[in-house]
């Protein structure tokens, strides 16, 4: 075969596109896509500022006892005066219980014509697992619901009274304590020795517990409804209660591997709500919030299988990783609400 160089002529240079040049270039591309991966995952990125606790809140949590396995606050009189409560909230939805303690206090609440949503103005609940299923709580709420549980009830139904902190304490039931606190404020607990913890602190909740301050930091927004979960094990069954109706979810973004979580929102015209699940590594936490958002996406681009709210819904939907964090973020107007004929 004759070369096609003639005499004088240089050599015909070798393509970058073929041989060693390919895989070189291969080799470049993909370790600067390594080196981004890296330091994106390492990369702290900005956090909205939260919300500071308000003086009389943060007392409230600093005098709790013990730790906390899940924390919880409603701020129902600002919920209620928002333009979202008043405008769009279905008066059926007004008037259901936002939160149940199930057993006795929910019969009690009933029995003396207790409405959550319209006598209670906060709400502050601490729980805490003590053994196999066991669980103690101490509930801190203000309103007008001490009105219709007046002190002449509560000592002809009481079966055992204690005194704590120059303040009577009246048992209900078995694992059911009342403590008056003024005419619109009262104590709720599942044991004396809880309500005595509070009444009579000691130390500092936020020295005691740095682990649920945190996260409650990490809460945005702290005068409308806000909760933390310390415990990997109350957050797994939160979240497993979330996802129980659709077996799909129960794998999306690592579920089982979550932490600890903080959620809070905000009622306006619409809902502003952030939540931020922590991992036990920055690795765990970057490959859930990518799932998540690949999960959303193709979702949101299924015409067929997803509905148009739906779409317009995940559109809204920001997911980010941040360090140890997957942090979900969305604000949701008025008008998507309108759109749907429901609220949530």
């Amino acid at each position: 075969m004759q070369s096609t160089t003639g005499p004088g002529q240089p050599p015909a240079k070798r393509s970058l596109k073929k041989g060693p040049g390919l895989l070189i270039s291969i080799s470049v591309i993909s370790m600067v896509c390594f080196l981004g991966v890296v330091l994106w995952v390492n990369w702290e990125k900005p956090r909205i500022q939260p919300e500071p606790l308000s003086p009389e809140l943060k007392s409230l949590i600093s005098s709790i006892p013990g730790k906390s396995d899940a924390l919880i606050y409603l701020g129902m009189k600002d919920i209620r005066q928002s333009p979202f409560w008043q405008k769009v909230m279905p008066d059926s939805i007004k008037k259901t219980p936002i939160i149940s303690m199930g057993g006795k206090i929910d019969s009690l609440a009933s029995s003396r014509g207790i409405v959550m949503s319209e006598d209670i103005d906060t709400l502050l609940l601490s729980f805490r697992q003590t053994g196999i299923k066991k669980n103690e709580f101490l509930g801190v709420a203000a309103g007008a619901f001490p009105e219709k549980i007046p002190e002449s009830f509560l000592k002809e139904k009481s079966l055992e009274t204690v005194s704590a902190g120059n303040r009577t304490c009246y048992r209900l039931d078995r694992n059911f304590w009342v403590c008056p606190l003024g005419q619109r404020k009262m104590a709720l607990a599942s044991s004396s020795q809880m309500l005595e913890g509070f009444l009579v602190p000691s130390g500092s909740f936020f020295e005691r517990d740095s682990l649920a301050a945190a996260l409650i930091d990490k809460a945005v927004y702290k005068s409308h409804l806000w909760f933390a979960l310390p415990s990997a094990e109350w957050t797994n069954g939160a979240l497993q209660s979330l996802t129980s109706a659709n077996r799909d979810m129960k794998g999306v973004g690592n579920l089982n591997r979550i932490r600890h979580l903080a959620l809070s929102a905000k009622f306006n015209d619409g809902i502003e709500a952030e939540t931020e699940w922590v991992y036990k590594t920055r690795r765990a936490a970057f490959f859930a919030s990518t799932f998540l958002w690949g999960a959303s996406r193709l979702t949101g681009l299924s015409e067929s299988r997803t509905s148009r709210q739906t779409r317009e819904l995940l559109d809204r939907v920001k997911i980010q990783q941040n360090l140890e964090s997957v942090i979900i973020r969305t604000e949701l107007p008025e008008s998507i609400f309108r759109k749907t004929g429901t609220a949530p």
